[in-house]
């Protein structure tokens, strides 16, 4: 088990102000998770990666406000059924999954600055205000509304999205969608209709024009293809005979707001909508919304539509993550195959955790496989090649061996790493820039990789006190270096090792990382040895 720092709450949780800004804040959310069930290793991926993004750039522009927007979606079908299975009011047994969301983001040191839950007031009024603005575009008809409808994704599918499976021996013939898998049922009701059809062009020459939009480009790619065919308007509500848990339609409380379009709203609820004037000032656009690759149209193709009848900007990049898998399967709360993350950080340790989910499954591109024992194998890398450093270049051997000063000559050896540390932050950035976060981390292990074997080729502890001295400059600096660039990865290693280094608080931001100092590094990590002698 990693434990070779101390670390406190009080440091990993970066406070706040809530305050308008003349400065665009630098807006990320994660998904409005589902809270029919408890959350699972999937939801605690969306959560660290957006919280990594969101402390790099906190890091990389300190004077500019970072707002980070995470909650539940509250509504829907399936929350009225499980609930009704569980002899409880709809609310109460959302307050009760809800607390468990936060606490997960809580526990994995997700620095959130709102938690929006779409049963709260501020989210109804939100919600109703976007209603009466489509209506009043003419934008919203009432009318016949049939296809295929899964209960599994609370939505329903056009045609062309629908696999029909044949029987084959004993089992049934079925139709799925072609996104999800999730089994559909065809279905037909009077409901109240979006104008999607008007927006398709509009959004296949935004995509079109910016190929960046949506990460990775295989998605982006689909997204396209999916806008150049003629595209159907779609339903976005329900009889409040089937659903009445949600948000009355206005003016006809005899339907239900559809849960996927209530909770598509809640991006903008989350910064203070209905603002009173573009919302930039509270963040609007969204810089970077973090999704599963499962609800990839919701957010491409749904909510922009509509944040272009609202004559809004569109969201700048989304990133649409894979999944993980157990044995191969995507983890899903009706298979019953998921992983407890709080058992996961119980054991391991948050920083562990992270240190996983980003290394392993931070090219978002291929789903990947949960496995305990490479928990495990990452939790002694991280340890091997960071806290041992640590451990060894403030041995006694080589403190009490050290001179004061050392030539060129003795600093030759370590010349590569020098180099190495000078350019870690600018390379960390190259790869965040490029939404590739474990070829980020992997260029900070890297650099402590390299620290390791040139200490082990110098043999410091053994040869002349010039190069104990460059060993000690050097691998510390390296160290430093290093652990401003973890900040956004594992922020409580990250932290309390900087404080072991004796790194000013005001010199640990991004730019620091080629020109910042350590100061009393003997004396920090006496402290630090001290606090580890009494775990």
């Amino acid at each position: 088990m990693f434990r070779p720092l101390v670390f406190s709450k009080a440091f990993s949780r970066i406070p706040r102000r809530w305050v308008s800004t003349s400065v665009k804040p630098w807006y990320i959310t994660t998904p409005i998770f589902y809270p029919n069930a408890v959350p699972h290793i999937g939801h605690l991926y969306s959560l660290v990666t957006a919280d990594i993004f969101a402390r790099y750039h906190t890091l990389k522009n300190p004077s500019r406000p970072v707002r980070f927007v995470t909650g539940t979606d509250e509504h829907g079908l399936k929350i009225q059924k499980v609930a009704m299975d569980k002899g409880l009011p709809p609310k109460e047994f959302c307050d009760a999954i809800s607390q468990q969301f936060r606490r997960l983001a809580n526990e994995a040191d997700v620095n959130f600055t709102r938690f929006i839950r779409t049963s709260e007031q501020a989210h109804h009024i939100s919600v109703e205000h976007i209603w009466r603005q489509l209506d009043q575009l003419g934008l919203i008809y009432k009318g016949s509304y049939s296809g295929w409808y899964s209960i599994t994704d609370e939505c329903f599918y056009p045609e062309g999205q629908i696999v029909h499976i044949a029987e084959d021996g004993n089992t049934p013939a079925r139709s799925i969608s072609k996104e999800t898998g999730a089994t559909v049922e065809y279905s037909c009701e009077t409901n109240y209709i979006f104008r999607l059809s008007q927006f398709r062009e509009a959004l296949l020459e935004h995509y079109t024009s910016h190929p960046n939009s949506i990460v990775p480009q295989s998605h982006h790619a689909h997204i396209v293809s999916i806008l150049q065919s003629p595209m159907e308007d779609i339903s976005i509500s329900r009889p409040r005979s089937r659903l009445s848990w949600g948000i009355p339609v206005p003016n006809d409380p005899e339907h239900t707001v559809y849960v996927w379009f209530d909770a598509l709203i809640s991006y903008l609820t989350g910064i203070g909508f209905p603002w009173p004037g573009s919302g930039m000032n509270e963040g609007w656009p969204i810089d970077m919304q973090i999704i599963g690759k499962d609800i990839i149209r919701f957010h491409t193709v749904y909510l922009p539509a509509v944040l272009l009848a609202l004559k809004l900007p569109l969201q700048r990049q989304i990133l649409a993550h894979a999944h993980w898998t157990s044995s191969q399967k995507k983890m899903s709360k009706s298979l019953g195959n998921t992983t407890d993350p709080f058992q996961a950080i119980e054991e391991f340790g948050i920083d562990s955790i992270r240190y996983y989910l980003a290394k392993v499954g931070g090219r978002f591109q291929d789903d990947v496989d949960w496995s305990h024992a490479q928990v495990a194998k990452h939790d002694k890398e991280l340890q091997a090649v960071l806290g041992n450093l640590l451990m060894r270049i403030t041995s006694p051997a080589i403190i009490s061996r050290m001179s004061p000063e050392c030539s060129a000559s003795h600093r030759e050896t370590f010349a590569p790493l020098v180099e190495a540390s000078k350019a870690l932050s600018a390379r960390v950035s190259g790869h965040m820039d490029k939404v590739n976060v474990a070829d980020a981390l992997e260029a900070i292990v890297d650099v402590l990789r390299l620290a390791n074997k040139c200490l082990t080729d110098a043999a410091p502890w053994k040869s002349s006190p010039g190069v104990a001295r460059a060993s000690y400059d050097s691998c510390l600096e390296a160290l430093r270096v290093s652990g401003i660039c973890l900040q956004p990865f594992i922020p409580r290693v990250a932290g309390e090792l900087l404080d072991a280094l004796n790194v000013p608080s005001a010199e640990r931001s991004w730019n620091h990382g080629p020109t910042g100092s350590f100061g009393n590094v003997v004396a920090g990590v006496r402290l630090f040895h001290s606090s580890q002698s009494k775990q």
